[in-house]
């Protein structure tokens, strides 16, 4: 079991501009979420935005497409769009074809994002961690006929997160409906290596920097 207990990195996701992404970083965010297109849920900004904030983000600052292609070449091409220094895949890679970016895009790293939604979770967290740098826990839904791939602000079963956390070799992210008044309970529960939050440091969809500062406020209390 890795233990994380220790202040967990913190993503602020949704950024849709170079001044949001300057303000997650002043309060402490470790990486920033720039979110391509979806079929649904907050945040989605152009391509060209998407480059223009990340060609923009100071080292050591991870920053992370969040993109719903399912193929590996629609991937890569997406990537080549935006450069960034890391890729989330928010669905499902058909054929788990992960080799096939991993060939192309040797520095980028790999986030796969597992929405929970009950003990069959934790076997597909366990085994796509295999072929990623980390896993991101998230609460929506792919089964949808309009997919949930993120952004929903509901939190789901923190159990079986931390089930996740307690076998996984790699790094596990936690994401879903955290906010200030709950961020200290979930890391207590989950003990993840990363905290991922859009809407919970947000109003009317745009970043709040009280929100933000009360957040990383409550981080550091852990």
């Amino acid at each position: 079991m890795r233990n994380y207990m220790n202040k967990p990195r913190v993503k602020i996701c949704c950024i849709s501009s170079k001044q949001e992404a300057f303000d997650a970083i002043k309060f402490g965010a470790a990486a920033l979420g720039l979110v391509g297109e979806m079929p649904s849920g907050p945040g989605v900004i152009s391509d060209k935005e998407i480059l223009e904030i990340a060609s923009n983000v100071p080292p050591p600052i991870a920053t992370f497409l969040l993109t719903s292609e399912t193929k590996a070449q629609d991937i890569i091409e997406h990537h080549k769009k935006v450069h960034t220094n890391t890729i989330q895949i928010v669905d499902e890679l058909e054929d788990k074809t992960y080799y096939e970016i991993r060939e192309v895009l040797p520095n980028t790293k790999l986030v796969q994002v597992v929405h929970v939604l009950d003990e069959s979770s934790i076997e597909k967290a366990l085994g796509l961690s295999e072929q990623v740098d980390s896993i991101l826990l998230d609460s929506g839904n792919p089964n949808l006929e309009v997919k949930e791939l993120g952004g929903t602000g509901r939190t789901h079963n923190w159990d079986l997160s931390r089930k996740i956390v307690e076998q996984c070799e790699k790094p596990v992210f936690l994401a879903g409906g955290l906010k200030p008044e709950n961020v200290r309970e979930a890391i207590e529960t989950v003990q993840p290596f990363g905290l991922d939050l859009c809407s919970g440091v947000r109003t009317y969809g745009k970043l709040d920097l009280r929100k933000l500062e009360s957040f990383f406020s409550e981080v550091e209390k852990v």
